[in-house]
């Protein structure tokens, strides 16, 4: 009779070893080139706006344009890595949206804009659900909240990275070498990917006949494990007929909690996006120079950095819903007093302003979508968290565009950012609601090993 190896169990009393290190290690780097593409737009927009000679507004469309590719991207693709492998979908979104910020770069009119932003984001979309999920997948139960956290802060450092970045290569070479620079990156790292990085091994368990390259892949985590020649390898979880399908999120008691994650997803990418695209121009527009518009803007991400790796170990101690209680309440203080106008007497009083909003809305996002990753059943994982994101970012596009027409209104600043306080408040009460929610506790607890939700 052969032997059954619990993978799970394998992986969670094994030490965190090279061959984990260098999966997050590149999951992580997607998501730096990731942070650094999304937010791109954002930076160069003040140097665009005075070489085009255009009004603000008409940039709306090139933000949101890239947005929308990413809800798309998020809500197509990340069903399929439920049914054809993170690794592939990884590497090819990779590889399609490094090709695409290059073509960006010879951008010579707003549609050429709009379209190159909007197939950059059909790639950027899948990048973080399956990031995600197969960091987590390859970490021990005891660290998998802070593994993929710290994964997912590769997203808001490479907003800090683009605007660092964006600061010297602008006024030297113009805004068309952001784009070069981010496009070229991603094109060496996705060739290593195709060499370095394995397939979930949770994903092939539900796959017929690859017993042998999960047994491949378990070595990489427990090189010394003693695998008999007939020793089958299995999860605790049943195998579903329903695979990857979407209603899937919304049987087994999963509906309050799915719906509740896509208001508060939805409502906090609008504040993100809000804030992330317009803080450098309105920083502009107040009076203060381009270099301290950018660095505004690379504060907040600062902030979503600094949050989400302090965040993710306080979500292992604590659980999620008392911390991101108090991230959300911070959020909307924070967010709100940007453009007070005893807070813009100061110039450090505003950036401390903008590192706290970055700090609790930029580092709250990842929370949430490790909490949809421990929420979710493996065959389930990716989708639940693409979707969270994908319908999240319909708030992403939206935040952009809202911004845009508030301002061509000609509302003050301070009425701006107290606009942009308003969806924190959604957040907040939609954690509230997803803390109450019957078989939230019980299920993310079983999923994570931890009390999530207490």
């Amino acid at each position: 009779m052969s032997s059954r190896i619990n993978i799970e169990q394998v992986i969670d009393g094994s030490t965190f070893g090279r061959s984990q290190v260098v999966i997050v290690a590149l999951c992580g780097m997607c998501l730096v080139m990731d942070g650094f593409d999304v937010q791109s737009m954002g930076y160069v927009a003040p140097a665009l706006i005075q070489e085009w000679g255009l009004s603000k507004e008409v940039l709306s469309p090139v933000f949101g344009a890239g947005l929308f590719g990413m809800l798309v991207g998020s809500l197509a693709f990340s069903t399929l890595a439920d049914k054809i492998g993170r690794r592939p979908v990884l590497i090819g979104a990779t590889l399609f949206f490094s090709v695409c910020m290059l073509l960006t770069a010879f951008a010579n009119s707003i549609p050429q804009l709009v379209g190159f932003r909007f197939a950059a984001g059909l790639g950027l979309g899948c990048i973080m659900p399956n990031a995600m999920a197969l960091a987590g997948e390859y970490s021990p139960r005891r660290s998998r909240v802070s593994i993929m956290m710290l994964v997912s802060c590769g997203f808001t450092l490479g907003g800090v990275v683009g605007g660092l970045i964006s600061a010297v290569l602008i006024p030297a070479f113009g805004w068309r070498s952001v784009f070069f620079v981010g496009g070229a990156i991603p094109l060496l790292l996705g060739v290593i990917m195709w060499w370095r990085l394995p397939e979930s091994i949770q994903f092939l368990a539900f796959k017929k006949g690859s017993q042998q390259q999960m047994r491949k892949n378990l070595l990489l985590v427990a090189p010394g494990l003693q695998l008999p020649d007939d020793a089958q390898l299995v999860l605790d979880e049943p195998a579903k007929t329903s695979g990857g399908a979407v209603a899937s999120l919304f049987r087994d008691g999963r509906a309050r909690v799915t719906t509740l994650l896509w208001v508060v997803n939805f409502a906090n990418l609008l504040a993100m996006y809000f804030l992330s695209n317009w803080l450098p121009t309105v920083m502009r527009e107040a009076g203060y120079s381009t270099q301290n518009a950018v660095l505004a803007g690379t504060t907040l991400w600062i902030g979503g950095v600094a949050g989400t790796l302090a965040l993710g170990r306080i979500i292992d101690r604590v659980g999620f819903t008392p911390v991101l209680t108090a991230t959300f309440l911070l959020a909307i203080a924070s967010t709100a007093l940007i453009g007070n106008p005893l807070v813009a007497a100061s110039l450090g009083a505003i950036f401390l302003m903008i590192f706290i909003s970055g700090f609790t809305i930029i580092g709250g996002q990842p929370a949430l979508n490790a909490l949809a990753a421990t929420y979710y059943p493996t065959e389930l994982r990716s989708t639940g968290i693409g979707w969270s994101l994908g319908i999240g970012r319909i708030g992403s596009v939206i935040g952009p565009v809202l911004g845009g027409y508030l301002m061509h209104l000609q509302w003050t600043q301070s009425q701006l950012f107290i606009a942009a306080a308003v969806p924190a408040l959604v957040s907040l009460l939609g954690i509230i609601a997803i803390r109450y929610s019957a078989g939230f506790l019980a299920r993310s607890s079983q999923a994570s090993g931890a009390e999530l939700s207490h």
